[in-house]
C-alpha cells in the first residue's frame, strides 16, 4: 500500500485548519451582525410608525368623542361637524399609519436567515471535504 506524499506537516496542516476555521468564525459573526442591525432598523421603524399612529389616535378618539357630545347638545351646530371631520381625518391617517407599522413588523424576522444559510453550506462542505480526503482510494496508489 503506498502512501501519499505531502510537504506539509502534520502541525502546519491542524495550524491552517485552526487558522481558516477561526476566519471562517469572523466573517460568519460579521455577517450575522449586519444582518441583525437591518433586522434591527426594520424592527425600529415598524415601532415607530405603531406609536405614531397610537400617539394621532388617542387625540382623534378625545376629539371625536367631543363631537359626539356636541353633537347630541347641540344639534346641527358647524362647531361639532368641523370636530367630526377633524376627528375622522385624524383618526383615518392613525389607522393608515397603524397599517404600515404593522405591515413593516410582520415582515421584519430578527434572524439572520442570511448567515444561518451559509452556517449550512459551510457544514455541507466541510462535511463533503471530509469524506473525500477520507475516501481510501484517493489514499491508495
Amino acid at each position: 500500500m503506498a502512501v501519499v506524499k505531502t510537504t506539509r506537516s502534520i502541525p502546519e496542516l491542524i495550524g491552517d485548519v485552526v487558522n481558516d476555521f477561526t476566519v471562517l468564525v469572523r466573517k460568519e459573526t460579521e455577517l450575522a451582525r449586519v444582518e441583525m442591525s437591518e433586522k434591527i432598523g426594520d424592527l425600529g421603524i415598524g415601532i415607530g410608525l405603531l406609536v405614531g399612529g397610537s400617539v394621532l389616535l388617542i387625540p382623534a378618539l378625545v376629539i371625536l368623542l367631543q363631537a359626539a357630545v356636541a353633537g347630541l347638545v347641540a344639534a346641527g351646530i358647524a362647531s361639532a361637524w368641523s370636530a367630526l371631520i377633524v376627528g375622522g381625518v385624524v383618526l383615518l391617517i392613525g389607522f393608515i399609519l397603524l397599517a404600515f407599522g404593522i405591515s413593516r413588523l410582520k415582515s421584519a424576522r430578527p434572524v439572520p436567515t442570511r448567515t444561518i444559510g451559509q452556517l449550512e453550506r459551510d457544514a455541507e462542505m466541510a462535511k463533503s471535504q471530509v469524506r473525500n480526503d477520507n475516501d481510501p482510494s484517493k489514499r491508495a496508489a
